[in-house]
């Protein structure tokens, strides 16, 4: 287990850390780290007060496999970029799983955001704050550093050569669940504006759900999420709040989703009941469920199996919506 921040020095935080310290290496899915990143809270996430975690990367990696990286407790939220060699005019902020206790930082991050670049889009990958850590906004902090990261891309977007408008959100198993959590509480007032950034919407243009948790629901809803987001505190009004089936409304933009139905971590429930939820309020919305390819994916794990299919159908489902 490393201490990122003793570990590189060279960064003025240990957030910014890191994001940079690999070298490139041969694999397609194993290549360097990106080194632009932009800190989410100049002066500090909010509700900091009672943190004493340390935030630390976790080398996961076998001695044969690809890189597997996770972040866990994190302190200083951030967005590390991809930058397309040609724009399409795009952005996609990719939200890692890991069950609300880490950030997975490869293969729903990295990789991902590599993918994705060379497809035309400027991507960021989210690292973002666990509720379990002693935030004052418990499991609304994923929300607020998601609202202020999708403001923060917006504000950079003509600088950085992609539309305000096509601004959309990926995220897998629990960044799954942040990202619908975001796509229909992105106006929810969770934090204090502090810049101009502040004043731009969060509503993502398009959301794409990963083998999402979706559910606090204890039927068929990812306990380990459900336990970190409640920290102790189920009142039936907070479960809602925190269920984005239960909060779908008109108006909200597309929503893509995908899971395979052999998924034993969680549940395929969590999709199905999404989908029902956005087609009751005719939200625009696509949804594959494979029979094949358990939890946790991503791009790696998809090769000879029909769920391979997915990113391409993601980008078709895009483009169709002029993303």
């Amino acid at each position: 287990m490393l201490n990122r921040r003793g570990a590189l020095g060279a960064f003025v935080t240990g957030a910014l850390a890191s994001l940079a310290a690999r070298g490139a290496e041969a694999a397609t899915l194993d290549q360097a780290d990106p080194t632009e990143v932009i800190v989410l809270w100049p002066g500090g996430a909010p509700g900091g007060e009672g943190v004493t975690v340390e935030e630390k990367i976790l080398e996961r990696s076998g001695p044969n496999g690809p890189r597997d990286r996770a972040q866990i407790h994190t302190r200083t939220p951030t967005l590390a970029v991809f930058r397309p060699k040609i724009a399409n005019g795009a952005a996609v902020m990719l939200i890692p799983g890991g069950g609300y206790e880490r950030v997975v930082v490869d293969k729903e991050g990295y990789e991902m955001g590599r993918w994705l670049a060379e497809r035309g889009y400027t991507c960021f990958v989210l690292f973002y704050r666990m509720p379990g850590d002693g935030w004052a906004a418990g499991g609304d902090a994923p929300l607020q550093d998601a609202q202020r990261a999708v403001r923060l891309i917006r504000s950079k977007a003509q600088a950085m050569g992609f539309s305000p408008d096509r601004v959309a959100v990926m995220g897998f198993s629990a960044g799954g669940h942040l990202a619908a959590n975001l796509t229909t509480r992105f106006d929810a007032a969770t934090y204090a504006p502090i810049d101009a950034a502040d004043q731009l919407t969060a509503k993502p243009s398009l959301s794409a759900l990963i083998y999402p948790v979706i559910t606090l629901d204890l039927s068929f809803g990812h306990t380990g999420s459900r336990k970190q987001l409640l920290s102790g505190q189920a009142a039936p009004e907070r479960v809602v709040e925190l269920s984005p089936e239960k909060q779908v409304r008109e108006g909200l933009g597309p929503v893509f989703q995908v899971h395979a139905a052999d998924d034993k971590v969680v549940p395929v429930e969590n999709s199905l009941a999404m989908f029902t939820a956005l087609k009751a309020k005719a939200v625009p919305t696509e949804m594959h469920i494979f029979e094949e390819g358990g939890h946790g994916f991503g791009l790696r794990a998809t090769p000879g199996k029909p769920v391979a299919a997915w990113p391409g159908l993601f980008e078709t489902f895009a483009k169709r919506h002029d993303l």
